[in-house]
């Protein structure tokens, strides 16, 4: 599951080397390798969820696991920029299916009381993966070449095949499967898809696509409310603490992916094009997020959820606002805000996953664990809309107040995600008791 992380954010340092060697410019490798990669994986999470509950988390996510190896081999001998889209979609898709089977499994095996600690190993090893993966890149692309962060990956997928062979304990496996919602999970994908491209557009444009976007979805919500089985039961977003916690992983990826990409522009604008710096500074939200993540799932066995995650939100919401408060008149001005910022964010991650996961049933964690996944890449992709739209207005010298302007979007975020995790289960609702409404 690490490897989906790894390479999405491992191609990024290898970009101008393909277009080098392929003759292909930046605007074309970014669609084809970067947006493709974001757009395949937001469209089949929740798909790729149900696909787990009918016919075996196992099942599906050995064959996710092959998919990758198989996107990762086609990366490794394409030598044309279509070939190399083409892997990058492989790869992603079988993202899609890897990380809602993968979720369901931990849900599904263990008792209520450890979910929340092993979300929170989950987590660590997810947030370390992506944080890895430029350094991996770089080294790769350096003495290896670049389709050598492709081939990386093989060895790995085919020693968790052997590790996960003859181990998976039997999943029942229905006389008569319902079939699968290919007309649901078609018109949930247009709409996404309407969102996404929408949200990078401008003008006209972006209104039309968002609006385009928003009917389909309405068109697929009328329709799966008619199914028996459909790919999203709505009725999941009755359970509050499913609805809470989805949303808080929403809202705090759309302030943790804006700041991501927001402040190496504002240090770029202020301070020259240092990138060695401006990654040093952003490792002290990653290495916070690490180090928080596992921790946080052991303070909410002991605290619950609901104290975890708020306090969590909280300690974010004062990073996001140091950060908006100083001038920054240097990179290092920006160490602690992060720091506070990556902990907070660590410490709600674990306890807000479980809390959700735990709220629904064996039969649907699939299901459950997809649609969470949706929504936490919409949070991630509005928060990339949202700068782009602050950062449209004004000139370079105007970047200390866009600044400003958007640690106040996604302090907002931030605060409404602590309103969330005030739905989360308490102490009390640990071990599988019922959580008070």
């Amino acid at each position: 599951m690490a490897l989906v992380p790894l390479n999405s954010t491992m191609i990024a340092v290898a970009l101008p080397t393909i277009g080098r060697d392929l003759g292909a410019g930046p605007d074309t490798l970014s669609q084809w390798l970067v947006t493709s990669y974001l757009l395949v994986g937001i469209v089949l999470q929740s798909p790729g969820g149900k696909l787990g509950d009918l016919w075996g988390h196992h099942r599906v996510l050995r064959v996710g696991q092959a998919l990758f190896a198989l996107g990762a081999v086609t990366g490794f001998l394409a030598r044309q920029v279509a070939l190399l889209a083409l892997a990058r979609v492989l790869m992603a898709t079988a993202g899609a299916v890897i990380g809602p089977s993968a979720m369901a499994l931990l849900r599904n095996g263990l008792p209520a009381h450890r979910r929340a600690r092993a979300f929170g190993l989950f987590g660590a090893i997810m947030s370390l993966a992506a944080a890895a993966g430029p350094m991996l890149g770089g080294e790769l692309v350096a003495r290896m070449g670049w389709s050598f962060i492709f081939m990386v990956n093989v060895p790995v997928i085919c020693l968790a095949l052997l590790m996960g062979h003859g181990e998976a304990p039997a999943e029942p496996v229905p006389t008569q499967r319902p079939a699968f919602d290919v007309l649901g999970s078609v018109l949930l994908g247009m709409g996404l898809a309407l969102l996404v491209v929408g949200g990078k557009s401008q003008g006209a444009w972006m209104a039309g696509l968002l609006a385009a976007g928003a009917g389909v979805l309405v068109l697929m919500y009328r329709w799966e409310r008619r199914q028996r089985h459909p790919v999203i039961d709505f009725q999941l977003f009755g359970s509050r603490a499913f609805t809470a916690g989805s949303s808080i992983l929403a809202l705090q990826n759309l302030a943790m992916y804006g700041l991501l990409f927001q402040l190496p522009y504002l240090f770029a604008q202020r301070f020259g094009e240092d990138t060695g710096r401006t990654g040093r500074t952003m490792l002290a939200m990653m290495s916070m997020m690490v180090i928080g993540t596992p921790l946080g799932g052991r303070i909410s066995e002991k605290l619950g959820a609901r104290v975890t995650s708020v306090t969590g939100a909280l300690l974010a919401l004062a990073g996001v606002g140091l950060l908006g408060m100083r001038t920054l008149d240097a990179p290092d001005e920006a160490i602690l805000p992060l720091m506070l910022l990556g902990f907070g964010l660590a410490l709600a991650t674990a306890p807000s996953q479980a809390a959700a996961m735990g709220a629904v049933d064996k039969a649907r964690s699939g299901m459950a664990a997809g649609a969470m996944s949706t929504l936490r890449y919409l949070g991630g992709v509005a928060g990339i809309a949202v700068l782009g739209g602050v950062l449209a207005k004004g000139g370079a010298a105007a970047t200390l107040e866009q600044h400003r302007a958007a640690m106040a979007v996604f302090g907002g975020a931030l605060a409404v995600s602590a309103f969330a995790a005030l739905a989360l289960p308490h102490r009390d609702a640990v071990g599988g008791k019922p959580a008070t409404r």
